[in-house]
């Protein structure tokens, strides 16, 4: 296990050399620029800030003095936010996008794990009809409509919660985001719970189980769910990541200070370095959780070795 996981980590590596190369070069591939205003700058002021910003000199050389920079653990200096660097800038985000993105995560793989289970012990009947109406629901109505639908609703209509803001993180703040980003992950894991255990529970094992005379409590939890959560796994590693680095509607909808809303922000002023930090940042995640995923699945499934 532990030579698998020293391979993984020096195939990250150049992973991440890949990603980071491939996205500087498509950022200013990008028609526009950081200083490219409605009303256009003046020639002299654009010309002394593109030199500030080292942006005056050739692609090349722009590119290797990033790198640089990076092997420091520079980001750089943000273009949109020339008071704060790139890293400060991440630092106060990212903790705000991880707090959402944990709760909303293990609250979809708990409930949606039970709902997928109980699914698929009630196979078509009332329970799994249910289940699957949810899930086809939550998995096909897009967070930009149920971010605001969760406003009108409970926040304008209601008034139990706030309609935006982060407020330090207050639990009447967390509780909107948290179920919009939460729902179309629990009608995921829900889905694969319901058909894994299924299959799980028509396997030649299960069926050796019931007739040695084990309980249905030990064939259903120690037995099935051990198999049948395998696929729930691989699905929890880039949802993981994608959720612990931060949701771009549901942060700007309810005007979240994560690094999804800064994120868009730096799209939109080509706010080159802040891009950059964000596209970095994503992709250490996503290969941080597939590798925990990979360690998973031999502990969950003896069958899984990695000698």
């Amino acid at each position: 296990m532990a030579r698998f996981v020293f391979r993984r980590l020096m195939i990250a590596i150049p992973t991440l050399f890949l990603i980071v190369s491939i996205s500087f070069f498509l950022m200013r591939v990008a028609p526009g620029g950081p200083f490219d205003q409605e009303k256009k700058l003046n020639p002299v002021i654009k010309a002394n800030l593109e030199r500030l910003y080292q942006l005056d000199l050739p692609l090349w050389q722009q590119y290797l003095a990033y790198l640089k920079g990076l092997a420091r653990g520079d980001f750089g200096p943000s273009f949109s936010r020339p008071e704060f660097t790139v890293a400060e800038i991440l630092q106060s985000g990212l903790p705000v996008s991880i707090q959402l993105g944990a709760l909303a995560l293990a609250l979809a793989l708990v409930v949606g794990t039970l709902l997928g289970v109980i699914a698929a012990l009630n196979q078509n009947r009332l329970a799994d009809y249910a289940v699957i109406a949810t899930a086809t629901a939550g998995s096909t109505i897009p967070t930009f409509v149920i971010a605001p639908l969760f406003q009108l609703s409970f926040a304008l209509s209601l008034k139990w919660f706030p309609v935006g803001g982060w407020n330090d993180g207050a639990f009447v703040n967390q509780v909107g985001p948290v179920l919009t980003l939460m729902l179309p992950q629990l009608a995921v894991v829900a889905r694969l719970m319901r058909g894994s255990m299924i299959e799980a529970m028509r396997s030649h094992h299960i069926r050796t189980a019931r007739a040695l005379g084990l309980s249905d409590g030990s064939v259903i939890f120690r037995h099935a769910l051990r198999g049948a959560v395998v696929p729930v796994i691989s699905y929890a590693g880039p949802a993981a990541a994608a959720l612990l680095t931060g949701s771009i509607i549901v942060e700007t909808v309810f005007g979240i200070p994560g690094i999804g809303r800064y994120f868009v922000d730096a799209a939109l002023n080509r706010d080159y370095t802040l891009v950059m930090g964000t596209v970095i940042v994503v992709a250490v995640f996503t290969i941080f959780f597939n590798l925990i995923c990979d360690v998973l699945y031999a502990v969950v499934d003896p069958r899984v070795r990695y000698d």
